[in-house]
């Protein structure tokens, strides 16, 4: 299963049909790729469940359609196990950003953090998990391929938000608090937030 955001709604893609999904259900030999990418951008769905019996050959055709920008970034925590969030474009989000040529994933990530809120002294701990949205740049949709790392960092400075990248809160979140966060979360940082809270709960 692969899932992807549009407009904060997901298109969850799978070899598997569930008649019990809150989301309508899409066979891909009826439906073109553009049709369900369309439909979430300039309709009120939710959601769309798209099915193919075999998911590798859904997949590859799914991401053919579109140019494929990769980025990364980082669930960062302070010493006190708070975790850092921007807020932009009226949402909480967690810092990331485009690789630039000739760097990795790790290098991305960790550069971003640095530049998004001034925060320095990052160890990478742990993959967390690889997002996709799809996103409009220039009237062409673009699907944006986000690696996501685990970070630490024991830099005691406060995190300053990068406002010309249109940040305007740049603040450490303790877990307790999360719940006063979650409505303005984008769909897949509440996700991975969550992924994270599954990991440190085993």
């Amino acid at each position: 299963m692969y899932k992807v955001f549009v407009n904060d709604k997901p298109i969850i893609l799978s070899d598997k049909v569930n008649t019990l999904s809150e989301y309508e259900v899409f066979l891909y030999k009826n439906t073109s790729i553009e049709e369900i990418v369309h439909k979430l951008q300039n309709t009120h769905c939710n959601g769309i469940y798209f099915y193919h019996h075999d998911i590798d050959i859904l997949w590859q055709k799914f991401k053919s359609k579109f140019k494929i920008v990769n980025a990364a970034g980082g669930l960062v925590l302070n010493p006190e196990g708070q975790i850092l969030f921007i807020r932009r474009n009226e949402h909480w989000d967690l810092p990331k950003g485009r690789m630039e040529k000739g760097e990795i994933e790790q290098e991305t990530a960790i550069r971003e953090v640095q530049e998004e809120c001034s925060i320095h002294r990052l160890e990478i701990k742990t993959e967390l998990a690889v997002t996709y949205h799809i996103y409009q740049e220039k009237n062409k949709n673009k699907l944006k391929k986000t690696f996501w790392f685990v970070m630490q960092t024991d830099d005691n400075q406060l995190p300053i938000p990068q406002e010309e990248e249109g940040i305007t809160v740049a603040k450490f979140v303790s877990v307790e608090n999360l719940k006063n966060y979650e409505t303005e979360m984008y769909a897949n940082i509440e996700e991975l937030v969550q992924r994270y809270l599954n990991l440190i709960d085993k």
